[in-house]
């Protein structure tokens, strides 16, 4: 379930003329971002008749230009960075800080394309800007870690430094890290608990947000997937099912709700939070927040199908 069929009964007319300060922070070596997104950022951000603080920084200076954003307390933050940028601001503004628009800079852009579908960053911002609500979406945290699109418990999370090593073009870093993977496989296997229910066995256990699950009708709870291959093939199959769109109807798989649970292993955990890869202890809680944030979107007319 996305931005565009989540309800909008607490959704509130946020029009550009209101906003008094807007920061912006741009990440300058970000994914599709380009060597002119500031001035072009400055130019769509000059009709809203605000006061603009924009920061366009390296990799290494992003997270406390984020941080010393947030700090001044504006109307509206935008970030233009990667996954692991809006998912810091999400959590630093929260439900009652600035509201937000994440924009996509990044590699994977989970939460700007949850809340702006495919669109570029400076459609997005645009749109929002001209047709804007304020709207509190939902998330989650593992450890006290927020996601706010999805996380990934287990060995799979694994993969995501051999993506990125790729994404870089370095081929041996890759395949070392992919080997890494192979060899956690099938040998770290979760138990879980959902809602202080029976223990399970799995694989893996995927924790989907109402903002992108297809399957929460009254968007109070996470999607909770397991996956549990017993073999390479059977992975390989969840893989096929995932790319044509069914792969909860695989027999490996099974999902149900939940509110929260707990996590464990004999080892850490490797876990992949809105595509961040972290590694947290044998045993985890997980929560399901119902007002985590709150972002600046199109209105529902507006917003792609």
């Amino acid at each position: 379930m996305n931005a565009e069929t989540l309800p909008n009964r607490d959704a509130e007319p946020f029009a550009s003329p209101r906003f008094r300060r807007i920061a912006v922070v741009v990440n300058t070596a970000g994914g599709g971002v380009g060597p002119d997104a500031a001035a072009e950022m400055e130019a769509i951000l000059a009709h809203s008749g605000a006061e603009l603080h924009l920061a366009s920084v390296e990799p290494k200076d992003i997270d406390a230009a984020v941080r010393a954003a947030v700090k001044t307390l504006p109307d509206l933050l935008v970030t233009l960075a990667g996954d692991g940028t809006a998912r810091l601001a999400a959590e630093l503004c929260g439900p009652d800080g600035p509201l937000l628009a994440p924009l996509p800079g990044g590699t994977m852009n989970m939460l700007p394309h949850a809340l702006y579908g495919e669109r570029d960053w400076r459609q997005a911002l645009a749109s929002a800007l001209s047709t804007g609500l304020a709207q509190p979406f939902p998330g989650g945290t593992v450890s006290g870690r927020p996601f706010y699109v999805a996380a990934i418990l287990g060995a799979p999370a694994l993969w995501a430094p051999a993506r990125e090593a790729v994404r870089y073009g370095n081929l041996k870093r890759a395949f070392l890290y992919a080997r890494r993977a192979l060899a956690r496989a099938f040998t770290g296997r979760l138990s879980f608990e959902l809602d202080q229910g029976p223990r399970v066995k799995a694989e893996a256990l995927m924790l989907i947000s109402p903002l992108i699950s297809e399957l929460c009708p009254d968007h109070s709870a996470l999607e909770a997937i397991a996956l549990d291959p017993r073999h390479a093939l059977e992975a390989c199959r969840i893989g096929v099912s995932a790319l044509l769109g069914d792969f909860r109807s695989d027999p490996a798989v099974s999902a149900q709700f939940c509110r929260g649970g707990r996590a464990f292993s004999r080892r850490p955990i490797p876990c992949l939070l809105d595509g961040e890869l972290h590694r947290l202890d044998r045993e985890v809680e997980f929560k399901f927040l119902p007002r985590a944030f709150r972002a600046l979107v199109p209105a529902p007319d507006a917003r792609p199908h």
